[in-house]
């Protein structure tokens, strides 16, 4: 089959399409035909040597963590799926490539009417959203929720999915155009970063109380300020660290305020508790997208082999939503 593997690291130049032996399902395992995957901040990382897949090892490193398309074989000892279903999911690593192989109770049903390409911006985004929201931080109807990085997948899921629940949600982002897009997807404030303090900003719009829950994906340069727009018994939920791991704690500002911090990664989980991240995602999340309160944004379509572009593409934070890979038609 076809891969982008990373036989070096470095810059985009290093993504380059190899043929490798198709992988082979386990027992409780299926085999996907990848119609499409998508990227994420992780497969920069990656491709930079930053970022290792989690053990054990494949024979071949290949980027990319999700994937949609179609099941094309069954291990002896699958019951929910069949071939020729259309389905979505998470990876460890492997996504970019023209077949993958999961756990079948990894499957994501593509609710009916969903291209491929919409599918594949749905698992990691909507996945960590969904996990940093509710399972991470608690969030209530009727809270305030603080999205960082607004315009990025994460974001642009995490502004639904607190909006879908009822929530009051500010964020952040780094354009008037990209401001207007969160405000769409339901945000009721959007804040550009660059030209405006956006702590002081939060805790205007919120009368003085600041954020719930703050989704935070900067790290270091942001926790002094993640904690000054924090509510009292509020709850910071970090996701990433684009801006560095490092910042300065103000720790008696926190015990007053009660808050709680929070560390969350997905790829390195074990599959017992990805696996019940996605069947509550099923239950609870999926259905919004049949009835059209939820959907996945997609920036731009990349062919498999443009990979160098798209990641370029991202490294110059030019999208809003996810940028997708074709893999196969």
């Amino acid at each position: 089959m076809k891969a982008i593997v990373l036989d070096e690291y470095g810059g985009p130049e290093v993504l380059r399409p190899r043929e490798v032996p198709e992988p082979v399902p386990g027992p409780d395992e299926v085999l996907v035909r990848v119609v499409a995957t998508a990227l994420n901040r992780a497969d920069l990382l990656q491709r930079m040597g930053r970022y290792p897949p989690p053990s054990p090892h494949s024979a071949h490193e290949i980027p990319g963590l999700e994937f949609a398309g179609t099941v094309e074989r069954a291990g002896e000892r699958v019951t929910a799926a069949r071939p020729g279903d259309r389905v979505c999911g998470l990876l460890a690593s492997g996504g970019y490539a023209e077949y993958v192989v999961t756990h079948e109770r990894m499957l994501i049903p593509i609710p009916e009417g969903m291209t491929f390409e919409e599918a594949a911006a749905i698992p990691e985004v909507f996945l960590t959203a969904f996990d940093a929201l509710f399972s991470q931080a608690n969030l209530r109807m009727g809270e305030v929720v603080l999205v960082h990085a607004g315009g990025s997948g994460v974001g642009t899921a995490a502004i639904q999915l607190a909006h879908a629940a009822a929530a009051r949600v500010l964020c952040t982002v780094g354009s008037a155009e990209k401001a207007t897009r969160a405000q769409a997807l339901g945000a009721e404030l959007a804040i550009n970063y660059r030209e405006q303090d956006w702590a002081a900003v939060t805790r205007e719009a919120t009368g003085g109380r600041g954020a719930d829950v703050i989704l935070d994906f900067v790290g270091g340069p942001y926790l002094e300020q993640n904690v000054a727009a924090a509510a009292p018994l509020g709850r910071i939920v970090f996701i990433g660290t684009m801006g560095g791991a490092a910042g300065t704690l103000n720790i008696g500002l926190i015990m007053q305020k009660r808050l709680r911090l929070f560390g969350t990664v997905l790829r390195a989980r074990p599959i017992e508790e990805k696996i019940a991240l996605t069947q509550a995602f099923i239950r609870q999340a999926l259905p919004l997208f049949h009835a059209g309160l939820l959907h996945p944004v997609v920036d731009r379509v990349f062919a498999l082999h443009e990979a160098p572009e798209a990641h370029r593409y991202m490294e110059d934070n030019r999208n809003f939503g996810k940028i997708v890979l074709r893999v196969t038609g």
